[in-house]
């Protein structure tokens, strides 16, 4: 089968689009999915580059790949609710990742049938930043109406999602972009923007209860300037805490590490009276419908930047590492 793989950690130039890769086997538990699309997100990139290695530890060669879409082809003895012939989206467990391929093996509690009103490529861009957003927001954050919350790079991938699902609980919005992107955020439903080529968030705002910080470095230590007392800070991009790798087998000197690192951060949340959270989202076919249920209810869109095809994956990378993407990029296979 096609495929996109790497046999070693590096930077674009190790991404190598092959097809002569065997077709993975199934478990009892699992279903073998014929990929229609995939999205990139920066996950891929950063595991390509061995940023992750401490975390996840893979063998080569190695299938890069998170999330998509396509149609599922067998289905393991053990498992119900597939047949062969059904349209599914997902995101692949950790240590079984591999969407950039004519076929992908995935836990059958890790699927869920595709939104019936989105197309293939759509549906691509939704499991991981979908997760991502409905996991901060409501599995950790516990976001209510009424609340106040800042999103920050909402016309990203995960933000564009998060900005809808807060908006759709009655939370108001707040989000920060650049400025040729401030049209495209109000359009999700955010109610104040701020243009940060232009105003510093942490110079207007206030009393917020929850901040979902995606892009992190100067914008993390900044954020606890605008949550009120017993807020909550999630982040998704900088020094992991040890209680967010608790599922993962590590030396417990890294943990330690962990920890040291993160010493800064846990010294202004203490300062300023908030709870801080790293987030690795999990896998969730729940979840996954929960999501379906909103798209097909018109409450919830995904926002597609460019499609690639299959052998253009490094072009896509090279778009995605710019970091001005609108929404997903998609590639199609």
């Amino acid at each position: 089968m096609k495929a996109c793989l790497i046999r070693k950690y590096g930077n674009n130039q190790v991404l190598e689009y092959t097809d002569k890769h065997p077709v993975p086997e199934i478990g009892d538990h699992e279903i073998l999915v014929q990929m229609v699309a995939a999205s990139v997100n920066p996950i891929d990139w950063k595991v390509m580059q061995g940023k992750a290695r401490l975390l996840l530890k893979y063998s080569f060669p190695l299938i890069l790949g998170n999330d998509g879409a396509g149609i599922v082809s067998q289905v393991g003895h053990a498992v119900q609710g597939f047949q062969p012939g059904d349209a599914v989206y997902f995101r692949p467990g950790k240590n079984r990742i591999g969407t950039f391929a004519e076929y992908c093996a995935v836990d059958a509690s890790e699927a869920c049938l595709k939104p019936a009103n989105l197309g293939f490529e759509e549906a691509a861009g939704i499991p991981l930043a979908g997760l991502t957003a409905w996991q901060a927001l409501f599995e950790i954050g516990q976001l209510q109406a009424g609340q106040k919350v800042l999103i920050h790079a909402g016309a990203g991938g995960v933000g564009s999602l998060a900005i809808q699902l807060a908006r759709n609980i009655g939370a108001h919005v707040i989000t920060t972009c650049s400025s040729r992107n401030v049209e495209l955020v109000r359009s999700l439903g955010a109610d104040q923007v701020i243009d940060y080529t232009k105003e510093d968030f942490s110079a207007v705002l206030q009393d917020v209860d929850l901040v979902f910080d995606t892009i992190g470095g100067p914008s993390l230590p900044a954020s606890f300037q605008v949550l009120k007392a017993g807020g909550q800070l999630i982040n998704i991009q900088n020094i992991p805490t040890p209680e967010s790798v608790a599922d993962y087998d590590l030396n417990p000197l890294i943990r330690i590490l962990l920890g040291l690192l993160n010493r800064q951060t846990t010294k202004l949340a203490k300062k300023h009276k908030v709870n801080y959270s790293y987030l690795f989202m999990k896998p969730s076919a729940e979840q996954l419908h929960q999501l379906k249920n909103l798209i097909e209810g018109g409450q919830l869109k995904p926002v597609v930047d460019r499609v690639f095809p299959f052998p253009q994956i490094a072009d896509a990378f090279a778009y995605q590492q710019t970091g001005r993407a609108r929404g997903k990029i998609i590639i199609k296979l």
